[in-house]
């Protein structure tokens, strides 16, 4: 795999990024690529390690030591075949996934892990350059309905893999367009949204059907997709967002994350006007969750011209290099930096967020917080403490709350009579992805709670698999670990 001994010959290099001073005056993507001998390098670090852990720190099973050479070697043809036998989507992956592969390459024992993440995204931007990615609709169909609820990236990649079984695929989205959080939630500078259209575009002409604009369960009920359809794969999300129940929860300027972001997502594809329109300028902004969303909402509000960002979270703050307890290959819980915090935004860890502040009017002009420890006693949970003395009032017209979501909606659900459990995540097994009621499956988020684009997608190729299963008595589509046939 790569060159033999291309991990000592060549560093880790990844790409580099445009300027923040000019990145933050519009919403493209800002990564510089690094040019194809600088790409074939890094396939050549690629290790013949005997056993790769990567494939199963991927959850889609990558077959990646093999992509790896195939770029080394530039080969970029078969490596996009080899890419695709596994992942649908790598050009959302390549972009958007944290990368728990590199975590898990053997690399990274010692040195620093192959550049995975970066190759792929190269790869594929490489097969749509060269034209290699086109529709390849069924050669015959079997006349079966599959409705797909939900649009993300696990409701794409289920739709595309039962279409390609010759199904006949509907997908349903309430928002105006396909992609779910892909469009709505991720900001343009980390995905520019043509590289959705771009795909959707092949998926069309592939035979898929897309119905946006339909809420499924409000403008047609659950039975009624029943009635029409021989199965159902419900792959809405977890779209049931945290809240902060605390005093002043309710003054204008206390913002869930996801009404934020997709307001800006629109607003950059065209839209004028908003019935509440929520904007950063001029404002002290305090972003309330360290995560991925919280960081999106720091290089939006950066982007829109606020005065300050802060960024709170309350756990303490991570480690750089691996934390005792997370050995190779896990995913260790490392502090990460994004680009948006190298923007501008001034971050604090083990605070607390306490009161918000209004101004009299209704409307948010600061927050109360305290320093918070977190207190681990045997054979216990870790228990969190406040610390005493340290209140402290920030000033504040924009709270930006990132707390993650607790669940999925379950109007539909209900409708149907499926099951869920306490976390209102559906029922339905890793065995079939079938819930209580048959022919009705789910997938992503809204089977296995809020997780990572790369779960998503795992989980749409699986399920559409059971799903053919469930329609034709047997299915030739892969699980993970088996491959496709080869797709570009």
């Amino acid at each position: 795999m790569g060159k033999i001994t291309g991990f000592l010959e060549f560093d880790r290099k990844v790409e580099s990024y445009a300027p923040v001073e000019e990145r933050v005056k519009n919403y493209h993507e800002f990564t510089l690529p690094l040019k194809e001998p600088e790409l074939k390098e890094q396939g050549a670090r690629c290790m013949d390690c005997g056993i790769p852990f990567c494939h199963s720190g991927c959850p889609l099973g990558n077959l990646i030591p093999d992509f790896n050479d195939a770029v080394y070697r530039g080969k970029w043809d078969k490596a996009a075949k080899i890419l695709h036998s596994t992942n649908n989507f790598p050009e959302f992956t390549g972009r958007l996934c944290p990368a728990p592969c590199e975590e898990a390459c053997v690399l990274g024992i010692n040195e620093d892990p192959v550049t995975i993440e970066n190759i792929e995204k190269n790869i594929v931007e490489t097969a749509f350059k060269k034209g290699w990615i086109v529709a390849e609709p069924p050669a015959t169909r079997t006349g079966k309905k599959v409705a797909v609820v939900g649009s993300g990236p696990a409701g794409l990649a289920a739709a595309q893999q039962l279409n390609r079984a010759g199904h006949l695929v509907t997908v349903f989205e309430r928002d105006e367009k396909p992609g779910g959080l892909l469009r709505y939630g991720i900001p343009d500078f980390k995905m520019e949204k043509n590289v959705i259209d771009r795909r959707l575009k092949v998926l069309e002409e592939e035979g898929i059907v897309f119905k946006c604009g339909i809420h499924v369960g409000k403008d047609i009920t659950g039975p009624e997709l029943q009635d029409e359809f021989d199965a159902i794969v419900l792959s809405g999300g977890a779209t049931v967002r945290r809240n902060l129940p605390i005093e002043g929860s309710d003054l204008n300027g206390v913002v869930q994350a996801m009404d934020f972001l997709p307001q800006n997502n629109r607003r950059v594809d065209g839209v004028k006007e908003f019935e509440n329109e929520i904007m950063a300028t001029g404002k002290d902004v305090i972003v309330i969750g360290g995560g991925d969303t919280g960081s999106d909402c720091i290089g939006t509000s950066i982007r829109h011209g606020a005065k300050s960002v802060s960024n709170f979270e309350i756990m303490p703050m991570g480690t750089v290099e691996r934390p005792e307890g997370q050995p190779w290959p896990f995913w260790p819980m490392r502090l990460k930096t994004s680009t948006s915090h190298k923007e501008g935004a001034e971050r604090f860890f083990s605070i607390s967020t306490k009161k918000f502040l209004g101004d009299g009017n209704g409307n948010l002009k600061g927050l109360i917080t305290s320093e918070v420890e977190w207190i681990r006693e045997p054979g216990k949970a870790m228990v969190l403490k406040e610390v005493e003395g340290t209140e402290k009032e920030w000033k504040c017209e924009l709270a930006l709350l990132a707390l993650g979501f607790t669940g999925s909606e379950m109007t539909v659900a209900e409708q149907l009579g499926v099951e869920a459990d306490a976390r209102t995540n559906i029922k339905a097994s890793e065995q079939d992805y079938m819930t209580n009621v048959p022919g009705v499956f789910a997938a992503g988020d809204q089977r296995r709670g809020q997780s990572l684009i790369v779960w998503a997608i795992s989980e749409g190729r699986q399920a559409a698999h059971h799903v053919d299963t469930y329609l034709m008595g047997e299915s030739a589509l892969p699980l993970k670990g088996e491959g496709d046939l080869p797709r570009v």
